[in-house]
């Protein structure tokens, strides 16, 4: 009974408690219907959410226009990335080739400094033709070697070999017996050789000991009868007893080199050659025509500088010169006819009064060496020599 009072109680209230009860039930029952009905709708709401994301992504997936952009947009993004490390290697690049050309002279240098070098060493031909100490080129040089030359023959107009001989047997003996020794006095010793061995024949089968007491005043006279006597016999045995007129013949016989067989070869048979003797020599070397000190090469380089027709004369104009003005000790510099063309000019005395009495044989007034001369030279006014024991 009391849970029906108080069920009534409840009902019952004041002002219409009954229906207050039924209100507070409809407002829990409304109250619990719109909770339920605000879950339905949270989740519907997060459905709402998803779909506009499920609409783009099958959007994204049904327009192919839309990855497209997509991608030409990411290398967009990406590409000032590859231009700046572009831009930063490019920098380097550029700071690469100014390195190398800064370095880019020495290199150069190095290579044309040894082609100037070699166009210097020729050489060996080009030393010996810019010899001199102006810079003289090889044109200048030959001009001024056959200048030379041609004032030369000016003041020997009549020079000739200073050797006496009537035949090539008697001037390739007198040759070879002037080593050592001056022509002066192998002329005034071949008279007495020659009027006892006229033939090599004759000289072949002579006594070594009367040819060495003939010989003797020349010097070295046991080592010249020893090749006179044995060249003869190279003569009767090889060449029937005659002088060969080729280089490579002479040169064959005993004592006789490439001097001997040169004045042989341009004196006795006329065919041109260059006789490289001690005045040769000195000369040459004076003048600045070579820098060479072997005869063979001497020969070469002179011989470069004169046409062949004049090598013989060249010879003779040469070494007169030596034996009369530009002697080896103390040359007449202030009597040389060549002094403006000599770049030794100085090396001896420049006083002309002083020079002339350097002068030897005929420009000194003096004899020559040959005691049976050309006429031509007796016609310039020189004087042939003594024979032996004249005085």
């Amino acid at each position: 009974m009391s849970a029906e009072r108080d069920s009534a109680v409840g009902e019952q209230g004041s002002d219409g408690g009954r229906k207050t009860a039924g209100a507070a039930r409809t407002a829990a029952a409304g109250t619990g219907a719109s909770a339920s009905a605000a879950k339905k709708a949270a989740p519907s709401k997060k459905a709402a959410a998803r779909k506009p994301a499920a609409a783009k992504k099958a959007a994204a997936e049904k327009t192919p226009g839309a990855t497209k952009p997509a991608a030409k947009k990411a290398p967009a993004k990406k590409t000032p990335a590859k231009k700046t490390p572009s831009a930063k290697k490019a920098a380097p690049a550029k700071k690469t080739p100014s390195a190398p050309l800064r370095k880019a002279p020495a290199p150069r240098k190095q290579v044309v400094a040894p082609k100037k070098a070699t166009a210097s060493v020729p050489a060996a031909p080009a030393k010996t033709v810019a010899a001199h100490p102006q810079g003289e080129s090889r044109t200048a040089l030959v001009r001024r070697a056959r200048r030379i030359n041609r004032e030369l023959a000016e003041v020997y107009p009549y020079a000739h070999p200073e050797l006496d001989f009537e035949n090539p047997f008697q001037l390739v003996v007198a040759t070879v017996l002037s080593a050592q020794t001056t022509d002066l006095r192998v002329n005034q010793t071949t008279p007495a050789l020659f009027a006892k061995y006229p033939t090599p024949e004759d000289l072949a089968a002579a006594n070594p000991e009367e040819v060495e007491e003939i010989l003797r005043p020349t010097g070295f006279f046991r080592a010249k009868t020893k090749s006179v006597i044995g060249l003869s016999k190279a003569l009767v045995e090889q060449f029937g007893g005659e002088v060969p007129g080729r280089l490579e013949d002479l040169v064959k016989l005993p004592g006789v080199g490439r001097k001997t067989a040169f004045v042989v070869l341009g004196n006795a048979f006329g065919r041109p050659g260059i006789t490289v003797d001690t005045h040769f020599q000195r000369l040459v070397r004076r003048w600045k025509w070579t820098d060479e000190t072997d005869p063979d090469k001497i020969e070469a380089a002179v011989g470069a500088l004169f046409p062949k027709s004049d090598w013989t004369d060249l010879s003779h104009h040469v070494i007169w010169h030596g034996r009369r003005i530009c002697h080896a000790r103390k040359p007449a510099c202030g009597a040389c006819p060549i002094a403006p063309l000599c770049p030794a000019y100085g090396e001896g005395e420049t006083d002309p009064e002083k020079a002339k009495k350097l002068l030897k044989y005929e420009k000194a007034g003096q004899p020559g060496q040959r005691l049976r001369p050309p006429q031509a030279y007796l016609d310039a006014g020189g004087r042939a020599a003594p024979p032996l024991g004249a005085g």
